[in-house]
């Protein structure tokens, strides 16, 4: 039993960075089993839906994994220039050390496939619900008042994913750390 979840986790992890850098129409399912040196039936016993099933599991433990690990970095900041600060470290280092190839791993798919496909759309919504909520917390951690929180989550949210989006098209991450200093300083100002 135990063999069958590694197997189904080294799936899941596979799927996820595929889908990250080639996006869901680019990531073929021979792909996936070869590259997680799966055996081809496990990928049906294991994902039954096939392919949708497997990217809204992949989508969803990849958000819930950025999310928890956003969440535990911007607590830990004083305020929200070193939060924004943190925040656009995170995601420049992950372009960096990728050379570029890897975005945001919800961001690739959603963009692909949310007109079309519900299943997948809804594990979007639910790992970007999941951002925005570390980041109200930490906006309220740092003093901005609650009327403003859930906007400026938004904001927050939507500006960083446009900047990763950027940074990854000039292959300059520079952008990133423009955008997070404009944001750092609308939270300082909010928080006063």
């Amino acid at each position: 039993m135990a063999a069958q979840g590694e197997t189904r986790e080294r799936v899941l992890r596979t799927a996820a960075e595929l889908f990250q850098r080639q996006g869901y129409h680019g990531t073929g399912l021979t792909q996936v089993l070869a590259e997680s040196r799966a055996p081809k039936g496990s990928l049906y016993f294991h994902f039954p839906d096939g392919k949708e099933q497997l990217a809204s599991e992949s989508v969803a433990r990849s958000g819930r994994e950025v999310g928890e690990s956003l969440q535990r970095l911007l607590i830990t900041m004083k305020d929200g220039r070193s939060g924004m600060a943190a925040m656009g470290e995170h995601f420049a280092r992950s372009l960096l050390e990728s050379d570029f190839a890897k975005g945001c791993p919800v961001a690739t798919v959603a963009l692909e496939t949310a007109a079309e496909n519900e299943t997948i759309r809804l594990a979007c919504d639910g790992a970007y619900g999941q951002w925005q909520q570390g980041i109200a917390l930490a906006l309220r951690g740092w003093g901005v008042p609650e009327e403003q929180v859930e906007p400026l989550a938004a904001l927050v949210l939507s500006s960083i994913q446009g900047a990763v989006m950027l940074a990854r098209v000039r292959k300059d991450v520079a952008v990133i750390g423009t955008i997070t200093a404009q944001l750092g300083d609308l939270i300082a100002q909010a928080a006063n």
